[in-house]
């Protein structure tokens, strides 16, 4: 996968602030874009046409989002051929089951709960930082 950007889908300002904040502390460089709500997302990810565009290495999808819910981001996602394989990380403050296994049942790769502590935010950022960003191998289409 070329482009290594990350796209952070989240629209409470002070979770994005803290996030990008994590992420420069882990030095973790990658390009990051912001979408703070579930249609701006959708529009970064396809075009007018419903064809994907440019396409991040990893996505951070929070849930609870205005315009379009977090899970109907990625029932989309994972319905479309072209973005069907992009990593998708749910990182929300959501404690209900039915949204753990709604994330998974539409086909999230992980689901974390976002760490109140900022140690433990930061700690959880590397991790997935290197885990998804370099570890993991992505599946490429055939």
């Amino acid at each position: 996968m070329k482009n290594r950007s990350i796209l952070l889908v989240e629209d409470n300002a002070d979770d994005v602030a803290l996030m990008l904040h994590a992420l420069k502390s882990n030095r973790i460089t990658n390009q990051i874009s912001v979408a703070e709500d579930g249609e701006q997302a959708l529009n970064m990810l396809f075009s007018d046409k419903g064809e994907a565009a440019n396409q991040p290495a990893l996505i951070l999808l929070d849930l609870n989002l205005p315009k379009v819910e977090g899970l109907e981001v990625l029932r989309q996602l994972r319905a479309n051929a072209d973005t069907r394989l992009i990593p998708v990380v749910v990182l929300t403050s959501s404690l209900e089951q039915s949204d753990l296994q709604n994330a998974y049942g539409y086909g999230a790769n992980s689901y974390l709960r976002k760490p109140v502590d900022f140690e433990e935010f930061v700690q959880v950022t590397r991790d997935l930082g290197h885990y998804w960003l370099q570890l993991n191998n992505p599946a490429v289409e055939a």
